[in-house]
């Protein structure tokens, strides 16, 4: 299942992934740090979205209330709804 994700609240905009049993592949965030976010990419790949999700939930980014980690966390949330 292929997922995009509007982001809210970070320089990334969006966030594109898939899910296969249960298991995050091809990350790819639109906008942000892209060194950064190229290795949150590489780390999450093949990874259980629940770990990723709750490793995840609640990085603040220069005190804005969520980060581009925690928009991630949101979006698997989303997958679990």
């Amino acid at each position: 299942m292929h997922k995009t994700y509007k982001t809210k609240g970070t320089c990334s905009v969006q966030i594109d992934f898939d899910v296969e049993d249960h298991k995050i592949y091809n990350l790819k965030y639109t906008g942000g740090c892209n060194g950064n976010l190229k290795g949150i990419a590489a780390l999450v790949e093949g990874q259980d979205i629940e770990e990723v999700k709750n490793k995840l939930k609640g990085i603040n980014c220069n005190g804005r209330g969520t980060s581009c980690p925690d928009q991630l966390a949101k979006a698997l949330e989303e997958i679990e709804q």
